[in-house]
This record gives structure tokens, C-alpha cells and sequence, in this order.
């Protein structure tokens, strides 16, 4: 119960009503700590509104669960784009109006800052993110792997694998280990032969895998000595290597990207507090600082240039971030509206590949 409803008329009359929280989901670890940082603490600096953390695996499974029972307890939550558009289709997000959002300082709209498919009716950017292959420096002394085939190699790149539990990433880099070009993938994957070839190229390391569902067992695995590679969010690696002095190194060809973003999920208990965080957080300045702390790229055109040194350092981020050139030589684009539409069967047949 918020805090008003104890005060008395003559206290609010004098201190006026006492402010909402907004209770944030964010996913934990080193990208929920730049939500803390960068959009947290300095919104409730600035507005004396109190943000309220809580973290999950993946935040569109409790929000999705939370509407549906009329249970709503989260008022703003971070999730991946594609499960924005199902949960917006699904009628379980408020929309947001792009009205609302910040300009740039010279006074750009931000549907004209923000780079293609950032906003949608119920959701914005916050951050672009890729999945990158990694290795432990450390486990390979001569040959260094460089690429999607040489994960998949094992016999040159001896050792365990990581990878996320799931069809989507997994389909797509198999294909490209196995010669697909990247702009090529998603008309390969679109058809029959293509996703038997992706799992075909999968049954190569099957056994050799230890599948994860938590965005944090991938660096530990690699730290643990349990694989040699890993298949895991560039800013969970980053910021094991460079915050933790792990011998972690990244390789950048055939990074798959995409964003995260804000949804506020039906029914929010302080929707206006909601917008308001939304607004002050997708703003350029914060967005930028947000970088500073994980290597995932802001989605706006202005707060590129904002972007500074790795926090706490005085090494610029930006070699670090996928949306660098040098970065996106080799990149793939997750392709939103194939895992729209493909998501369930494509996982159905992954968790039956998985189980034989």
C-alpha cells in the first residue's frame, strides 16, 4: 500500500502526497547493475521517486503470469524485443504514446533520434545487446578460435560448449558455422531443409554441451574450467573479463543482435510513475551512461557520441560495444518477425531434438 494513503489531510495539505514507487524487473547481474546506476539512483535523485528492484531470469515470464491471474505487481520490466511484440499482440502491456519520450538537446523528436524498430505501441529501446561466441584465453595457447565454424570444432578447439537453452540463436549460428552467409540465415531457416541443416549442424556437439537458462552460467562455466567456449550475451562476458579479470576474449564474427527495452506490463499500479521512469531512462544522457557500465549500445543516434570510458577506467567503451563498425563486419540482425511467427514450433522441435 503506498505510503499516502497513512498520511493524514493535514500533512498532505502541508508536505503534499507522498510519491509512488515504481517497483522495476530487470534480468540481474552486470545489466540490471546499469539499470540501477544509470537509470535508478540518479530518477530518484531527481524526482525523489523510489525504484524498487527485483530481478528474473527472463522478466516477460512473470509479467506475462501476473497480468493473466489480475495480480500485477511490477510496474515497468525489461525485456527482450521479440517478447514485447507477443506480449503487446496478447493485449498484456499498456501502450506507450512516443510523445512522451525525451528530444535530443538540439531538440530532435525521438521517434527521429531513436535507430528503426526501437519504438513500437507498447515498448522502447533501451539497449542493443548481442549473443557472441567467447572463449577462456587461457585453454587455447596457440590456435585461437575465430569464428562460428571453430566452435563448432572440436577436435582443433578441444573442450566443452555453453549454449542457451533454446531454438533461437542456436538455429541461426549453426547455419553459420555450417557456410551460411549472415544475410542469408533467416531464408535458409524459412524453409524445411534449412532448419534440418541447423540441426544437424547442433547434433555435431550435442553431446559436448551444457545447456544454460540463466544469463550469469555462462562466465562462470568458462570461469569454473567446465567448457572452453561459450555462446553467451557479450555484456555477461565483458563484464567478467574486464571487471572481474577473467581471460575471456570475445569473437565479434557472426555476433547476433537485437534490443531490450521498457514495457509497462496491463494494469501497472503506478502507471503515471511508470511513464515517467520511462521517459527520464530512454532520455539520451542516461542511455549513454548505461553503456559506460555493460557493452550493449544505445539504441539512440545521439547518446552514441555521449558515450564515454568504461566506468571506474580511463578505456574508451566503444571497441566494446556490438554496435561498433569494426564489430558489425560479420553481424546478424535477429530477425523479429521470424520468431514471431516460428517460435513455438522451432522450440517444441529443439526441446524434442534435445530430449531423444
Amino acid at each position: 500500500m503506498k505510503n499516502a494513503l497513512f498520511l493524514t489531510t493535514a500533512m498532505s495539505l502541508i508536505a503534499g502526497p507522498a510519491l509512488a514507487d515504481v517497483n522495476l524487473l530487470s534480468w540481474g547481474g552486470a545489466y540490471g547493475n546499469s539499470h540501477l546506476e544509470a537509470y535508478a539512483k540518479p530518477f530518484e535523485a531527481e524526482t525523489g521517486t523510489k525504484v524498487v528492484m527485483a530481478d528474473a531470469d527472463n522478466p516477460a515470464t512473470p509479467i506475462k503470469a501476473m497480468v493473466e491471474a489480475g495480480n500485477v505487481s511490477a510496474d515497468v520490466a525489461s525485456v527482450e524485443y521479440a517478447d514485447a511484440v507477443r506480449l503487446c499482440d496478447e493485449g498484456l502491456l499498456e501502450l506507450i504514446d512516443p510523445a512522451i519520450l525525451a528530444p535530443t538537446a538540439d531538440g530532435v523528436a525521438a521517434e527521429e533520434d531513436f535507430i528503426d524498430g526501437a519504438i513500437t505501441e507498447c515498448f522502447v529501446g533501451t539497449d542493443v545487446y548481442s549473443m557472441v561466441l567467447a572463449y577462456d584465453d587461457a585453454q587455447f595457447s596457440d590456435a585461437k578460435p575465430a569464428s562460428p565454424a571453430d566452435f563448432f570444432d572440436l577436435e582443433a578447439f578441444p573442450g566443452k560448449r555453453t549454449m542457451r537453452k533454446g531454438a533461437k540463436f542456436n538455429l541461426e549460428l549453426a547455419l553459420m558455422a555450417d557456410g551460411v552467409p549472415a544475410d542469408q540465415v533467416y531464408e535458409v531457416l524459412g524453409t524445411d531443409e534449412g532448419v534440418d541443416q541447423a540441426f544437424a549442424k547442433l547434433e555435431e556437439i550435442k553431446d559436448d554441451v551444457i545447456w544454460w537458462e540463466a544469463g550469469a552460467q555462462p562466465p562462470q562455466l568458462l570461469a569454473d574450467g567446465e567448457v572452453s567456449m561459450a555462446y553467451a550475451f557479450n555484456g555477461r562476458i565483458f563484464n567478467a573479463a574486464q571487471g572481474e579479470g577473467k581471460p575471456f576474449k570475445i569473437i565479434w564474427d557472426g555476433q547476433i543482435y537485437e534490443m531490450e527495452g521498457w514495457v509497462i506490463p496491463k494494469g501497472a499500479p503506478n502507471l503515471e510513475e511508470a511513464l515517467e521512469f520511462v521517459t527520464y531512462s530512454t532520455s539520451p544522457a542516461p542511455q549513454a551512461r548505461a553503456a559506460e557500465f555493460i557493452s550493449y549500445g544505445p539504441p539512440r543516434k545521439s547518446a552514441a557520441a555521449l558515450v564515454g570510458n568504461i566506468d571506474g577506467t580511463d578505456q574508451p567503451m566503444g571497441p566494446n560495444l556490438p554496435t561498433t563498425e569494426a564489430n558489425m563486419q560479420n553481424a546478424l540482425g535477429s530477425d523479429l518477425d521470424f520468431w514471431v511467427d516460428h517460435d513455438a514450433e522451432l522450440n517444441e522441435r529443439f526441446n524434442s531434438w534435445l530430449a531423444s
